[in-house]
C-alpha cells in the first residue's frame, strides 16, 4: 500500500476509533446520569408518598386511595405498601410501557434504578413501609434521543476532522508525489531535480536525491570533458583541431552511403602549393600560423552551411564536404578568393589551389577521391589561387521544385507508394536485437523506391516529414503486430517541430500497446543538441507506452550535449564515421570505449553503425558495445 493511502487508512482508523469510542463513552455516562435520576426520583416519590399515607392516620380506606390515585398517574411501573408485619397492604403493578428506542438498547444498556423505599407511620406507631418504583421506558427514550444526539455529534466533528485531514494529506501529497516522480525519473534514466518542499522529512529525501543529481552531473561532465579530450585526440588535427584524415573519410564515406543522407555530395579539395620550400622560406612557426588561418577561413565557412565539415587530410591538403550538389565549383572560388586576400601577408610564395568534384549518393568513396584528386592536379598545374572541378552531379528530381516534389510526396502518400527495408541489429552472441527500418518512397508509379537521401532535404523544405514519419512509424507497428520482431524507425529532427507530432505519435502507439512495447524510435544526434526540449517531451509521450528513444548516427557532439542525462535515453547508435577503421586505431578505440563507459552509466545501450569488417566488429565488441549493425552484421545472418 502507497504512503498516502497508509496515511489515508490511519486517519480512517482514528476517525473511527474516536467516533466508535465518543458515542460510546458518552451513552455509558447517560445512561448512568439516568440510572442515578431514577433511583432518586424513586426515593422522593416514596418520601412523598409515605408523608401522604402517614397523615391518613391509619385509616386503611384513605391510604388505598392515595396509593390508588398515585398509581393511576402511570408514572409508576409498581407501588406496595408493606404493613409493620410483613404482610402487603396494597400492590398494584402496571405492564412495562411500550419503548420509544430500539429494544436492543434495552438489552444493551439495562437500567437498574433500585425502587424507592420510606417508612409509614402514625405519630410513633409504625404502620409498615411504601415501595415505589418508576416506569422505565421514558429513562431509557431519553437515553436513546441523547444517543442520536451524540452520534450526530461525533458524526459532525469526525467529518471535520477527515476534511482537516484531507487539506494536510493534500500538503503532503504534493512534494511527496513530486519525490516520487522523480524517483520514477531516475529509475527511467532521467536526471532531473525538483524544489525542496516544506516537510522536513521529505525535504531531506528530496535534498538527498537532488545532491545525487548535481554530483552525477558533475560526473557526466567530468566524462564529457574527457571524451572530448579523447575525441580530438583521436579524430582531431594536433595543429588545426579539424578532423584528421582517418575521421574525414569516414564521415565523407557515411555520407556518400547513408540512408538518409544527401542526394548529391559536393567535395573540395585544396592544397598548399609547395609546402616545403615555404616552410624553409618563412620558417616553421610562420608556416604553422599559415596552416592555422587556413583552417580557421575553412571553419568560418562550415559555421554558416548546416552539415558542411572539413577536414586536414596531410600537411598540406585539406578538404571540405558540402551536404548538397551544384555548390562545390562556387565554394571551392570562395575560399580561394578569401585566401588569395589572406596569405600575402605570409609572403609571396603563399598560395593554395582548388580541386571541386560533385557526385551522386551512392558513389564510391575511392571513385570520388580519384576525382577531385585528378581536379587538384589540374588546379595545380595552373598556378596559384587556380579553381578546377571535375564530375557531374548525379540524377535527382530536384529540377520539379518544391510544388512538384509535394505534389510527388503527396501522391505517394495517398497511393501507398511507400515502404520500410530491413536491416538486423544483432548482439554479440548473434540474437536479433531489433530490424533497422529506413522508410522508402516511390516517387513515380512506375519508378523505384527512392531513400531518404533523395527525398528528405526537399520533404524537409515542404514540411511532409512529419506525414512521412507517421506513416513510417505506421508501418512499423503493423509489421511487429504480424511477426512480434522489435523494430525502429528513424524520424527527421524537423518532424519534431511539429508541435502535434508527438501526440499523434502516442495516438498510434495507444492503438497497438502491444506493439508499441516492440518499437524502438530513433533521431539524429543534432536533435537531442538542437531540440532538446522537443525530444525531451517525445520521450515523455512515448516511453510510458512502452516505446524505446535513441539518438542515431552519434558520436561527434555526444560529449557537448548539454543535460544529456536528462533525456533518458535508452540507446544511442554510434555514427559509422566513429566505428570505421576502429580495429587498426587505438586512439579511435580509446574514444568509443569512453563513450561506452558514460552511456552506460546513464542505463543506455550502445550500437555501432556500419560495421563493415570483421576486424573493426571485434574491436567494438572489445569497446563494450551492446550491438551492431551494418554490411558485415547482415552478412553474418544471411
Amino acid at each position: 500500500m502507497s504512503l498516502i493511502g497508509q496515511i489515508w487508512l490511519k486517519l480512517l482508523v482514528v476517525i473511527v476509533l474516536s467516533f466508535v469510542g465518543g458515542v460510546a463513552i458518552h451513552t455509558d455516562a447517560m445512561r448512568d446520569t439516568l440510572q442515578t435520576q431514577l433511583q432518586m426520583k424513586n426515593a422522593d416519590n416514596a418520601t412523598a408518598l409515605a408523608q401522604v399515607l402517614s397523615q391518613q392516620k391509619g385509616d386503611a380506606a384513605l391510604m388505598a386511595l392515595a396509593l390508588a390515585a398515585q398509581f393511576d398517574t402511570g408514572y409508576y411501573r409498581r407501588i406496595r405498601l408493606v404493613g409493620a408485619d410483613g404482610a402487603p397492604r396494597f400492590v398494584r403493578e402496571a405492564p412495562p410501557r411500550a419503548l420509544d428506542a430500539p429494544a436492543w438498547l434495552e438489552r444493551a444498556l439495562p437500567i437498574a434504578a433500585a425502587p424507592g423505599v420510606a417508612q409509614v407511620s402514625n405519630g410513633w406507631n409504625a404502620l409498615g413501609r411504601v415501595e415505589v418504583e418508576s416506569q422505565d421506558a421514558y429513562a431509557y427514550a431519553e437515553l436513546w434521543h441523547a444517543v442520536k444526539r451524540g452520534a450526530a455529534a461525533m458524526l459532525l466533528l469526525g467529518l471535520v476532522a477527515a476534511l482537516a485531514g484531507a487539506l494536510i494529506v493534500r500538503r503532503i501529497r504534493a512534494p511527496l508525489e513530486l519525490a516520487v516522480a522523480q524517483a520514477h525519473s531516475l529509475e527511467r534514466g532521467e536526471y532531473v531535480t525538483v524544489a525542496e518542499p516544506s516537510t522536513p522529512e521529505l525535504r531531506r529525501l528530496v535534498r538527498a536525491m537532488n545532491s545525487m543529481v548535481a554530483r552525477l552531473k558533475q560526473v557526466f561532465e567530468g566524462q564529457a570533458t574527457q571524451l572530448e579530450t579523447l575525441r580530438r585526440q583521436a579524430n582531431g588535427d594536433a595543429l588545426t583541431g579539424l578532423s584528421n584524415r582517418a575521421h574525414f573519410m569516414g564521415r565523407l564515406d557515411a555520407a556518400l552511403h547513408r540512408e538518409d543522407g544527401s542526394a548529391d555530395v559536393g567535395l573540395v579539395l585544396l592544397r598548399i602549393l609547395d609546402l616545403a620550400e615555404l616552410n624553409r622560406a618563412i620558417g616553421h612557426d610562420s608556416a604553422d600560423r599559415l596552416i592555422t588561418t587556413i583552417a580557421q577561413a575553412l571553419e568560418a565557412y562550415t559555421a554558416r552551411v548546416d552539415g558542411c565539415f572539413v577536414g586536414r587530410l596531410n600537411g598540406s591538403d585539406f578538404a571540405m564536404c558540402l551536404p548538397v550538389g551544384g555548390l562545390a565549383e562556387e565554394t571551392a572560388r570562395a575560399v580561394t578568393a578569401a585566401l588569395h586576400a589572406l596569405l600575402p601577408a605570409f609572403g609571396k610564395q603563399a598560395a593554395v589551389a582548388a580541386g571541386a568534384v560533385e557526385t551522386a549518393r551512392g558513389t564510391p568513396l575511392a571513385a570520388l577521391m580519384a576525382q577531385a584528386d585528378l581536379a587538384l592536379a589540374r588546379a595545380e598545374a595552373q598556378g596559384a589561387f587556380a579553381v578546377e572541378t571535375a564530375g557531374e552531379s548525379g540524377p535527382a528530381l530536384a529540377h520539379l521544385g518544391e510544388g512538384g516534389w509535394r505534389r510527388h510526396l503527396h501522391e505517394a502518400l495517398a497511393a501507398g507508394r511507400v515502404t520500410l527495408v530491413e536491416y538486423p541489429v544483432r548482439g554479440q552472441g548473434g540474437q536479433l536485437v531489433h530490424l533497422e527500418c529506413p522508410l522508402r518512397v516511390q516517387l513515380e508509379p512506375d519508378g523505384r523506391a527512392e531513400p531518404a537521401a533523395r527525398w528528405l532535404p526537399l520533404a524537409a523544405r515542404a514540411r511532409l516529414t512529419a506525414a512521412l514519419d507517421e506513416r513510417a512509424l505506421s508501418l512499423a507497428l503493423g509489421a511487429i503486430a504480424l511477426d512480434g520482431q522489435p523494430r525502429a524507425v528513424n524520424l527527421a529532427t524537423a518532424s519534431l517541430a511539429d508541435s502535434g507530432f508527438a501526440a499523434r505519435l502516442r495516438a498510434q502507439l495507444l492503438q497497438a500497446p502491444r506493439a508499441a512495447r516492440q518499437l524502438w524510435v530513433e533521431v539524429p544526434e543534432a536533435a537531442a543538441a538542437e531540440h532538446f526540449e522537443l525530444l525531451r517531451e517525445l520521450g515523455r509521450q512515448l516511453r510510458p507506452l512502452g516505446a524505446r528513444i535513441g539518438l542515431e548516427h552519434a558520436g561527434e557532439r555526444i560529449g557537448r550535449i548539454e543535460r544529456l542525462f536528462e533525456l533518458g535515453l535508452d540507446y544511442v547508435k554510434l555514427d559509422v564515421s566513429i566505428t570505421r577503421d576502429i580495429g587498426r586505431d587505438a586512439h579511435r578505440a580509446g574514444f568509443v570505449t569512453g563513450v561506452v563507459a558514460m552511456l552506460h552509466s546513464l542505463s543506455a545501450q550502445v550500437i555501432a553503425e556500419g560495421v563493415a569488417r570483421e576486424d573493426d566488429a571485434a574491436a567494438l565488441w572489445q569497446c563494450g558495445v551492446d550491438a551492431q549493425t551494418g554490411p558485415w552484421v547482415s552478412a553474418q545472418g544471411a
